[in-house]
């Protein structure tokens, strides 16, 4: 058990200290320049969005997950957030079409060297790891799928709403101000 723990906590420091750190600025640049945010994806990665869309709503931000049948209308001077970690998903394609239409700006991530989508993006964020697209046999974590995907992207989130805490001032009581009392 110890030693999975190990390699599971190796390469999952691999994945994110992948991120190159300009790409980390330019994202934190893109989201505090934005008037709103919506942020898309599916699957696993569509829950790692889902709890960054709340750290930043925790933040004061205008926030929105494309799909809820509160998200409004985007607009010039707002951002699109999404994340496919294979490099390529028929809807994320679609949206990114409607996004551009609308002179929205879009932060990508993805663990593709390749995508088709990269036409429509402003700033990248490439983190290298396992998705589900690499082959079954060329495999080399024994965790399954996009699960170290998933997993630095949390972490990557979870960077980013520290800094921008730091960069909008926003101390810890203010951001439990936003905290849903429904529970």
């Amino acid at each position: 058990m110890e030693q999975l723990k190990s390699l599971m906590l190796e390469e999952l420091k691999t994945a994110f200290s992948s991120i190159k750190d300009e790409d980390i600025q330019g994202f934190i640049a893109e989201i505090s320049q934005a008037r709103k945010i919506f942020l898309y994806g599916l699957g696993r990665e569509r829950l790692m969005l889902q709890a960054f869309a709340m750290r930043l709503m925790h933040l004061g931000l205008d926030v929105h997950v494309v799909g809820d049948v509160t998200t409004q209308r985007i607009q010039t001077g707002d951002l699109f957030i999404s994340s496919s970690g294979t490099g390529y998903l028929s809807t994320v394609e679609a949206l990114l079409k409607i996004v551009k239409a609308e002179n929205a700006r879009v932060v990508f991530m993805t663990a593709s060297n390749e995508s088709p989508l990269l036409q429509y993006v402003d700033q990248l964020v490439h983190i290298e790891a396992q998705t589900m697209k690499d082959d079954i046999h060329k495999r080399t974590s024994p965790q399954p799928m996009g699960a170290l995907f998933e997993q630095a992207q949390l972490l990557l989130f979870e960077l980013i709403v520290v800094k921008l805490k730091e960069k909008l001032s926003v101390s810890e009581e203010a951001m439990e101000v936003y905290h849903t009392n429904l529970e």
